[in-house]
């Protein structure tokens, strides 16, 4: 089953791996509130909606009682066929290289963790790295320099090490957590001086 995402979200929080602002809205003026003058992304988060994207579930960068209230009504309607579902509101993240980071289970070598780019260039460019759980320092550096894109993600350098902590946090949320069978985090925004992660889905 998946972890309810702000059950997730907290479970991040615990191992200290940044993700961005979110909650649960119930209605146009809770969502009005949350957002107060930020722009903000919706979502309708259902164990029936597999891809929100894909079934156009997600309304992304909207800022005023208008647009709110607007992308409120369409994703109501929307989500009547994803029945029960929730709204998730989110501030809208500024920017950066979109990462994934992965956890799987090997059915002989056990627990890994996958880095690579993320969002739709998962599948374009195929640009990933894995190593089995728990990561050493050694393990996430070496990850990070497998990459192809490791410029782009790291920008030039600048972000290794916050790359390489974030990696060894999640190992060892991943590790610790047997109760955790596969996990996304994708998209991670990374940008120069800090992160956070949009997308959380953990399955139990």
């Amino acid at each position: 089953m998946l972890l309810d995402y702000m059950q997730a979200k907290s479970l991040l929080d615990k191992y200290k791996i940044k993700s961005i602002e979110s909650k649960y809205v119930s209605s146009i003026d809770e969502a009005i509130e949350f957002a107060k003058n930020d722009a903000i992304v919706l979502k309708v988060i259902s164990d029936k909606a597999l891809h929100k994207t894909k079934e156009h579930l997600v309304m992304l960068n909207l800022e005023g009682e208008k647009e709110i209230r607007e992308a409120y009504t369409t994703l109501e309607k929307r989500g009547a066929q994803f029945a029960p579902y929730k709204i998730l509101a989110q501030k809208m993240s500024k920017g950066g290289v979109e990462a994934i980071l992965g956890g799987t289970i090997d059915p002989q070598f056990g627990r890994a963790v996958l880095l690579g780019l993320g969002g739709i260039y998962v599948e374009a460019f195929n640009d990933t790295a894995i190593r089995l759980c728990p990561l050493s320092k050694y393990d996430a550096m070496d990850m990070i320099d497998q990459l192809k894109s490791k410029s782009v993600i790291t920008y030039n350098g600048k972000a290794t090490n916050m790359v390489a902590t974030l990696l060894l946090r999640f190992s060892k949320m991943f590790y610790e957590h047997k109760e955790i069978k596969e996990i996304d985090l994708n998209p991670v925004i990374i940008r120069e001086n800090d992160y956070e992660a949009v997308d959380l889905r953990i399955l139990v």
